[in-house]
Protein backbone atom coordinates (compact mmCIF):
# COMPACT_ATOMS: atom_id res chain seq x y z
CA UNK A 1 0.00 0.00 0.00
CA UNK A 2 1.28 3.28 -0.75
CA UNK A 3 2.55 5.62 1.76
CA UNK A 4 0.35 8.35 -0.01
CA UNK A 5 -3.10 6.26 0.53
CA UNK A 6 -4.42 7.45 3.53
CA UNK A 7 -7.40 9.69 4.19
CA UNK A 8 -7.56 9.85 7.67
CA UNK A 9 -5.53 11.82 9.98
CA UNK A 10 -5.45 12.99 13.69
CA UNK A 11 -3.87 16.14 14.33
CA UNK A 12 -2.79 16.06 18.41
CA UNK A 13 -2.51 19.02 20.58
CA UNK A 14 -1.08 19.14 23.51
CA UNK A 15 -0.04 16.39 25.60
CA UNK A 16 -0.95 14.24 22.67
CA UNK A 17 2.39 13.20 20.72
CA UNK A 18 2.20 9.70 19.89
CA UNK A 19 -0.90 7.28 18.49
CA UNK A 20 0.26 3.95 17.54
CA UNK A 21 1.34 2.09 20.53
CA UNK A 22 1.65 -1.16 18.23
CA UNK A 23 4.15 -0.05 16.11
CA UNK A 24 4.05 2.50 12.38
CA UNK A 25 3.93 1.53 8.45
CA UNK A 26 6.07 4.39 7.85
CA UNK A 27 7.50 7.50 9.36
CA UNK A 28 7.78 9.96 6.45
CA UNK A 29 9.19 13.71 6.38
CA UNK A 30 6.91 15.73 3.85
CA UNK A 31 9.21 18.32 1.99
CA UNK A 32 6.28 21.56 1.49
CA UNK A 33 6.07 24.44 -0.29
CA UNK A 34 6.15 26.35 2.91
CA UNK A 35 8.90 25.05 4.94
CA UNK A 36 9.51 21.54 7.40
CA UNK A 37 6.03 20.10 9.41
CA UNK A 38 6.17 20.27 13.01
CA UNK A 39 7.19 16.54 13.45
CA UNK A 40 7.25 13.68 10.39
CA UNK A 41 4.15 12.16 10.00
CA UNK A 42 3.65 8.98 10.78
CA UNK A 43 1.10 6.54 9.47
CA UNK A 44 -0.60 3.02 11.10
CA UNK A 45 -3.70 1.71 11.93
CA UNK A 46 -5.87 3.06 14.45
CA UNK A 47 -9.42 1.81 15.70
CA UNK A 48 -9.46 0.14 12.43
CA UNK A 49 -8.46 2.86 10.19
CA UNK A 50 -5.32 3.41 8.33
CA UNK A 51 -4.33 6.99 10.13
CA UNK A 52 -1.62 9.49 9.46
CA UNK A 53 -0.75 11.07 13.20
CA UNK A 54 0.90 14.97 13.21
CA UNK A 55 1.39 16.08 17.16
CA UNK A 56 1.28 19.92 16.28
CA UNK A 57 3.85 21.37 18.75
CA UNK A 58 5.97 18.60 17.49
CA UNK A 59 6.80 15.06 19.34
CA UNK A 60 8.78 16.98 22.34
CA UNK A 61 6.09 20.46 22.83
CA UNK A 62 8.85 22.44 21.31
CA UNK A 63 6.72 24.46 18.80
CA UNK A 64 5.49 27.18 20.11
CA UNK A 65 0.97 28.03 19.69
CA UNK A 66 2.15 31.20 17.47
CA UNK A 67 5.42 29.41 15.53
CA UNK A 68 3.62 26.17 14.57
CA UNK A 69 3.77 25.88 10.55
CA UNK A 70 0.31 25.41 10.02
CA UNK A 71 0.26 25.63 6.16
CA UNK A 72 3.21 23.23 5.89
CA UNK A 73 1.36 20.91 8.40
CA UNK A 74 -2.41 20.89 6.51
CA UNK A 75 -0.40 20.84 3.07
CA UNK A 76 1.56 17.86 3.83
CA UNK A 77 -1.40 15.94 5.06
CA UNK A 78 -3.54 16.90 2.15
CA UNK A 79 -0.17 15.82 0.17
CA UNK A 80 -0.76 12.68 1.35
CA UNK A 81 -4.51 11.94 0.43
CA UNK A 82 -5.87 12.96 3.61
CA UNK A 83 -10.11 14.37 3.43
CA UNK A 84 -10.72 14.18 6.87
CA UNK A 85 -8.97 15.66 9.83
CA UNK A 86 -9.72 15.01 13.77
CA UNK A 87 -7.67 17.48 16.09
CA UNK A 88 -7.81 17.31 19.59
CA UNK A 89 -7.17 20.39 21.79
CA UNK A 90 -6.23 21.57 25.20
CA UNK A 91 -9.20 24.81 25.74
CA UNK A 92 -9.85 26.42 28.99
CA UNK A 93 -13.36 27.08 29.81
CA UNK A 94 -14.37 30.81 29.86
CA UNK A 95 -17.90 29.43 30.77
CA UNK A 96 -19.26 27.93 33.67
CA UNK A 97 -21.60 25.19 31.58
CA UNK A 98 -18.00 24.44 29.97
CA UNK A 99 -16.25 23.09 33.26
CA UNK A 100 -12.94 21.70 33.31
CA UNK A 101 -12.82 17.75 32.54
CA UNK A 102 -15.52 18.41 29.97
CA UNK A 103 -15.13 17.45 26.03
CA UNK A 104 -16.30 19.56 23.65
CA UNK A 105 -17.26 18.79 19.79
CA UNK A 106 -16.24 22.43 18.74
CA UNK A 107 -18.92 24.39 16.16
CA UNK A 108 -17.54 27.91 15.95
CA UNK A 109 -14.33 30.00 16.48
CA UNK A 110 -13.65 33.32 16.74
CA UNK A 111 -9.85 34.72 15.84
CA UNK A 112 -7.77 36.85 17.99
CA UNK A 113 -4.80 35.83 16.65
CA UNK A 114 -2.29 38.09 14.77
CA UNK A 115 0.29 37.55 11.65
CA UNK A 116 -0.36 34.11 11.14
CA UNK A 117 0.10 33.27 7.50
CA UNK A 118 -3.69 31.92 7.21
CA UNK A 119 -4.75 30.85 3.16
CA UNK A 120 -2.92 28.74 0.70
CA UNK A 121 -4.35 31.87 -2.00
CA UNK A 122 -2.42 34.62 -1.47
CA UNK A 123 0.02 34.31 -4.51
CA UNK A 124 -1.90 34.79 -7.78
CA UNK A 125 -4.78 33.57 -7.69
CA UNK A 126 -8.03 34.32 -5.06
CA UNK A 127 -10.25 32.01 -3.19
CA UNK A 128 -12.75 32.95 -1.15
CA UNK A 129 -13.61 30.51 1.49
CA UNK A 130 -17.54 29.80 2.98
CA UNK A 131 -16.45 30.15 6.69
CA UNK A 132 -19.85 30.26 8.27
CA UNK A 133 -19.66 26.60 9.68
CA UNK A 134 -15.33 26.21 9.96
CA UNK A 135 -16.43 22.41 10.89
CA UNK A 136 -17.43 19.36 8.48
CA UNK A 137 -21.40 19.18 9.70
CA UNK A 138 -21.18 15.37 8.63
CA UNK A 139 -17.81 14.92 10.80
CA UNK A 140 -19.24 16.72 13.89
CA UNK A 141 -22.22 14.43 13.48
CA UNK A 142 -20.41 11.14 13.90
CA UNK A 143 -18.15 12.76 16.78
CA UNK A 144 -21.30 13.39 18.90
CA UNK A 145 -22.84 9.84 18.15
CA UNK A 146 -19.40 8.49 19.24
CA UNK A 147 -18.99 10.11 22.15
CA UNK A 148 -23.00 9.14 23.09
CA UNK A 149 -22.27 6.09 22.92
CA UNK A 150 -19.03 6.37 24.75
CA UNK A 151 -21.39 7.33 27.72
CA UNK A 152 -19.17 10.86 28.46
CA UNK A 153 -19.66 14.50 29.37
CA UNK A 154 -19.44 16.45 26.90
CA UNK A 155 -20.94 19.35 24.58
CA UNK A 156 -22.35 19.21 21.29
CA UNK A 157 -21.24 22.32 20.42
CA UNK A 158 -18.81 25.07 21.28
CA UNK A 159 -17.25 28.37 20.31
CA UNK A 160 -13.66 28.51 20.76
CA UNK A 161 -11.59 31.80 21.07
CA UNK A 162 -8.36 31.58 19.71
CA UNK A 163 -5.66 33.82 20.89
CA UNK A 164 -2.21 34.57 20.24
CA UNK A 165 0.32 32.90 23.01
CA UNK A 166 2.04 31.53 24.00
CA UNK A 167 0.66 33.33 27.08
CA UNK A 168 -2.51 32.64 28.77
CA UNK A 169 -5.59 35.47 29.53
CA UNK A 170 -5.24 38.21 31.85
CA UNK A 171 -8.46 38.12 34.30
CA UNK A 172 -10.23 41.36 32.33
CA UNK A 173 -9.40 39.55 28.78
CA UNK A 174 -11.15 35.99 30.01
CA UNK A 175 -14.16 38.22 31.26
CA UNK A 176 -14.47 39.51 27.82
CA UNK A 177 -13.63 36.30 26.10
CA UNK A 178 -16.93 34.61 27.68
CA UNK A 179 -18.92 38.36 27.51
CA UNK A 180 -18.66 38.02 23.37
CA UNK A 181 -19.91 34.38 23.24
CA UNK A 182 -17.25 32.47 23.63
CA UNK A 183 -16.90 29.37 25.63
CA UNK A 184 -13.86 28.18 25.43
CA UNK A 185 -10.48 29.37 24.68
CA UNK A 186 -7.35 27.89 22.73
CA UNK A 187 -4.07 29.24 21.17
CA UNK A 188 -4.26 26.97 17.99
CA UNK A 189 -7.53 25.88 16.24
CA UNK A 190 -6.58 29.21 13.64
CA UNK A 191 -5.36 29.16 11.08
CA UNK A 192 -5.50 25.15 10.84
CA UNK A 193 -9.15 24.70 10.48
CA UNK A 194 -9.63 27.06 8.22
CA UNK A 195 -6.22 25.97 6.23
CA UNK A 196 -7.46 22.43 5.85
CA UNK A 197 -11.19 23.85 4.07
CA UNK A 198 -9.32 25.81 1.80
CA UNK A 199 -7.78 22.32 0.32
CA UNK A 200 -11.46 20.70 0.57
CA UNK A 201 -10.72 18.53 3.86
CA UNK A 202 -13.21 18.06 6.32
CA UNK A 203 -12.32 18.70 10.38
CA UNK A 204 -13.41 18.12 13.56
CA UNK A 205 -12.37 19.23 16.86
CA UNK A 206 -12.25 17.50 20.10
CA UNK A 207 -11.62 19.35 22.43
CA UNK A 208 -10.81 18.75 26.52
CA UNK A 209 -11.27 21.27 29.06
CA UNK A 210 -8.33 21.74 31.43
CA UNK A 211 -8.84 24.71 33.49
CA UNK A 212 -11.24 28.03 33.92
CA UNK A 213 -8.53 30.15 31.88
CA UNK A 214 -8.22 33.25 34.31
CA UNK A 215 -10.82 32.12 36.74
CA UNK A 216 -14.28 32.89 36.31
CA UNK A 217 -14.82 35.67 39.36
CA UNK A 218 -14.15 39.43 38.47
CA UNK A 219 -11.31 39.69 41.18
CA UNK A 220 -9.37 37.02 43.20
CA UNK A 221 -7.25 38.14 46.25
CA UNK A 222 -5.00 34.88 46.14
CA UNK A 223 -4.75 32.66 42.82
CA UNK A 224 -4.45 29.97 44.90
CA UNK A 225 -8.18 30.28 46.11
CA UNK A 226 -9.10 29.27 42.25
CA UNK A 227 -8.19 25.43 42.05
CA UNK A 228 -9.53 25.76 38.44
CA UNK A 229 -7.05 28.80 37.40
CA UNK A 230 -4.98 28.47 34.02
CA UNK A 231 -0.92 27.58 34.45
CA UNK A 232 1.48 24.99 32.49
CA UNK A 233 1.34 22.59 35.01
CA UNK A 234 -2.06 22.25 35.55
CA UNK A 235 -3.24 21.80 31.75
CA UNK A 236 -0.52 19.44 31.29
CA UNK A 237 -1.28 16.83 34.87
CA UNK A 238 -4.90 17.18 33.96
CA UNK A 239 -4.27 16.35 30.48
CA UNK A 240 -2.31 13.01 31.40
CA UNK A 241 -5.34 12.22 33.82
CA UNK A 242 -7.50 12.62 30.51
CA UNK A 243 -5.44 10.86 28.21
CA UNK A 244 -7.57 7.43 28.16
CA UNK A 245 -10.77 9.21 27.73
CA UNK A 246 -9.38 11.39 24.62
CA UNK A 247 -7.92 8.39 23.14
CA UNK A 248 -11.05 6.59 23.48
CA UNK A 249 -12.76 9.43 21.96
CA UNK A 250 -11.21 9.43 19.08
CA UNK A 251 -11.09 5.75 18.41
CA UNK A 252 -15.22 6.24 18.76
CA UNK A 253 -14.80 9.05 16.07
CA UNK A 254 -12.35 6.70 13.78
CA UNK A 255 -14.84 3.56 13.93
CA UNK A 256 -17.95 5.72 13.14
CA UNK A 257 -16.23 7.01 10.26
CA UNK A 258 -17.69 5.54 6.77
CA UNK A 259 -15.10 4.25 3.77
CA UNK A 260 -17.54 6.37 1.60
CA UNK A 261 -17.14 9.42 3.92
CA UNK A 262 -16.51 12.92 1.51
CA UNK A 263 -15.62 16.26 2.78
CA UNK A 264 -17.18 19.49 1.79
CA UNK A 265 -16.03 20.78 -1.37
CA UNK A 266 -15.80 25.07 -0.29
CA UNK A 267 -12.81 25.64 -2.87
CA UNK A 268 -12.51 25.03 -6.43
CA UNK A 269 -10.40 21.58 -6.86
CA UNK A 270 -8.90 23.03 -9.79
CA UNK A 271 -8.08 25.54 -7.59
CA UNK A 272 -6.90 23.10 -4.94
CA UNK A 273 -4.84 20.71 -7.26
CA UNK A 274 -3.04 23.83 -8.23
CA UNK A 275 -2.04 24.79 -4.57
CA UNK A 276 -0.85 20.94 -3.83
CA UNK A 277 0.95 21.08 -7.39
CA UNK A 278 -1.20 18.46 -8.86
CA UNK A 279 -1.95 18.17 -12.87
CA UNK A 280 -5.56 20.56 -13.99
CA UNK A 281 -8.51 18.81 -14.56
CA UNK A 282 -9.67 17.81 -17.86
CA UNK A 283 -10.85 21.01 -19.93
CA UNK A 284 -14.94 20.83 -19.39
CA UNK A 285 -15.00 19.27 -16.24
CA UNK A 286 -17.29 20.85 -14.17
CA UNK A 287 -15.52 20.93 -11.24
CA UNK A 288 -12.86 23.85 -12.94
CA UNK A 289 -16.17 26.51 -13.10
CA UNK A 290 -14.77 29.74 -12.06
CA UNK A 291 -15.72 31.17 -8.33
CA UNK A 292 -17.82 33.85 -7.12
CA UNK A 293 -15.98 37.34 -7.52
Amino acid sequence: MAIADVRTAVIGGSGLYRLFDGGIDASVDVATPYGPTSAPITIGVRAGQRVAFLPRHGGDHSVAPHLINYRANIWALASLGVTAVISSSAVGGVSPEYPPGRLVVTDQFIDRTSARADTFFDQGTVAHLAAADPFDPALRRLAIGALEALGEDFAPTGTCIVIQGPRFSTRAESLWYRAVGAHTVNMTQYPEVVLAAELNMGTVNLSFVTDSDAGLAPAVDDAAADPDAVSAGLVFERLRAAQPRILAAIDGILRALPDEYAPRELIDPEQVRAVLGGPPLPAGNPASAGHRA
